[in-house]
């Protein structure tokens, strides 16, 4: 991952003449008091560009102007807020991925954001928010790139941001928990970003150990250990790859012995799927490297729990195998038995991953007793049919639990949209061989693996399942992200444990 840009905080008054200034104007235009400094300096430069493009202030509007005369900056950046009462969280996040994605660095390596408004002072959270979108909107996954513009002496790179605000050291203090939440985000990216040949199941497992250094405590389940365990389920997809199959258990216990039992978060973690026997088409196969991302969500989830000290009690589960076909492979129409007891009919070995959260939600339950389990997957390719690439589909037996994911995504523009489940929807997947069959057809077919999931949850848990298959990989580009792996989920959820389960 490469993010060459640095950020830190300064006064309105510091003194700043280098590289470019990011000043604002909200609707109207109205100038910020920087902006109409600015505008003195340069003898009515501004005011001039404002008039000659029709700039009147609109949200994510801009104005350039290149070498002004009367100010040391050699670029000048005019941009847009609109309407500020109308701004939430998100819109915050994504102004700071706005400006990043306009600096360059080609007039020089650094940028002096003037974060104000016109009349209002800014909240620090806000200040903070905006911090995290720029930098979110840095990340870069260049680490195969054998030329690396960064590392070239001559190469213009953007290499600090500074923020100027109204009481820096508050704004400071305010980001330290965002900076968390970065780390957390990009790396899940990471994960998701790296090539199946690198990123086996035994070297996820590893990187999720690294996570110690924070304080995360770790432990990892071999294949001997589940099969002890009954994991038939778990074991039967990654019984064709010569790479062996792990599942990572990471807890965090920022709450005590006062926060209670913890809230479960578990992930699928396929690091590649061909399909196995079932196999997939050839075009487009190279995207199934990212088949781990509800993983990668849940392992970055734990970095940022633990950087920002986060006051609960959390534990994230990854089953991680690999499928692939082979003489060892399970076959359609074999039937095993999961961790619970219950016999699987695997109609299509390509229907493996709710396989894997079948014993890893058994798992947690039996050994945690926690208070919710959230699942994440990159489940089913008919929840991006359903939904696109804009919200990740959500399943639940828990009508607070849904409303409580569904104001996280809200708040984090990381959107949720609840589809049903049913009795009618469960008999898709009776078997007529074993208790259930692996996959209910053609129909519903994100409907029918939720149904398949809710055979592994006790009654008396809240549970829900979040289907990132469209928001995880090959993410649409957004004001804060342009890498293929989005690292979508971290931000929804360490909002979702802030809001509702740490310890006040």
């Amino acid at each position: 991952m490469t993010n060459p840009t640095t950020l830190s905080f300064a006064s309105l008054s510091a003194v700043a003449a280098d590289g470019t200034a990011v000043i604002f104007a909200e609707e109207g235009p109205k100038l910020s008091p920087a902006a109409q400094d600015l505008d003195k300096k340069t003898k009515g430069r501004l005011k001039d560009a404002v008039k000659v493009s029709g700039f009147k202030g609109k949200k994510g509007t801009s104005v350039d102007v290149l070498a002004p005369q009367g100010v040391k900056f050699a670029r000048i950046l005019l941009v847009g807020l609109g309407k500020l009462k109308d701004f939430a969280n998100d819109d915050w996040i994504n102004l700071g991925g706005v400006v990043r994605g306009k600096l360059t660095g080609r007039e020089g390596d650094t940028a002096h954001v003037y974060l104000e408004a016109t009349k209002s002072e800014l909240s620090v959270e806000d200040i903070a928010a905006f911090a995290l979108g720029a930098q979110l909107r840095g990340y870069n996954f260049d680490k195969y790139k054998s030329k690396k513009p960064a590392k070239d002496a001559d190469a213009k790179v953007l290499k600090k941001i500074v923020i100027h605000c109204a009481d820096s050291r508050a704004a400071g203090r305010a980001y330290r928990p965002e900076r968390a939440i970065l780390d957390g985000v990009n790396f899940a990216r990471d994960l998701v970003n790296e090539p199946a040949n690198i990123l086996t199941p035994a070297e996820f497992a590893s990187r999720a150990k690294a996570l110690t250094k924070a304080g995360v405590q770790i432990s990892v389940l071999s294949e001997a250990q589940m099969k002890r365990l009954g994991m038939g389920a778990l074991l039967a997809v990654g019984q064709g790859s010569e790479n062996t199959s792990h599942m990572a258990v990471m807890q965090w216990k920022g709450g005590g012995r006062k926060g209670g039992e913890p809230v479960a978060i578990v992930g699928k973690g396929v690091t590649f799927d061909t399909g196995g026997i079932s196999l997939k088409p050839a075009g487009g196969m190279e995207d199934m490297k990212g088949d781990m991302g509800g993983a990668a969500c849940v392992a970055g989830l734990m970095l940022a729990l633990a950087e920002r000290k986060a006051k609960v009690n959390a534990v994230g589960v990854i089953g991680l195998v690999e499928n692939m076909p082979s003489g060892t492979a399970t076959r359609p129409g074999d039937v095993v038995e999961a961790m619970s007891g219950t016999t699987i009919e695997v109609l299509n070995t390509d229907a493996e991953g709710r396989m894997v959260l079948a014993d890893c939600l058994w798992y947690v339950q039996e050994k945690y007793k926690p208070t919710a389990v959230i699942n994440l997957a990159t489940l089913t390719g008919a929840v991006m049919v359903a939904l696109g690439k804009v919200h990740a589909g959500l399943f639940s037996n828990n009508d607070d639990l849904s409303e409580q994911l569904t104001a996280a995504g809200l708040e984090t523009g990381e959107k949720l949209w609840r589809l049903p489940l049913g009795p009618k929807y469960d008999k898709l997947i009776e078997s007529k061989v074993a208790d259930i069959k692996n996959t209910g057809g053609r129909w519903g077919g994100s409907i029918s693996a939720a149904q398949f999931l809710q055979r592994f949850v006790k009654p008396d848990t809240p549970w829900a399942h979040l289907d990132i298959a469209g928001t995880a990989m090959a993410a649409e580009s957004t004001d804060i992200n342009r890498s293929w792996g989005s690292g979508f989920g971290v931000r929804l959820l360490d909002r979702f444990i802030q809001d509702n389960y740490e310890r006040r």
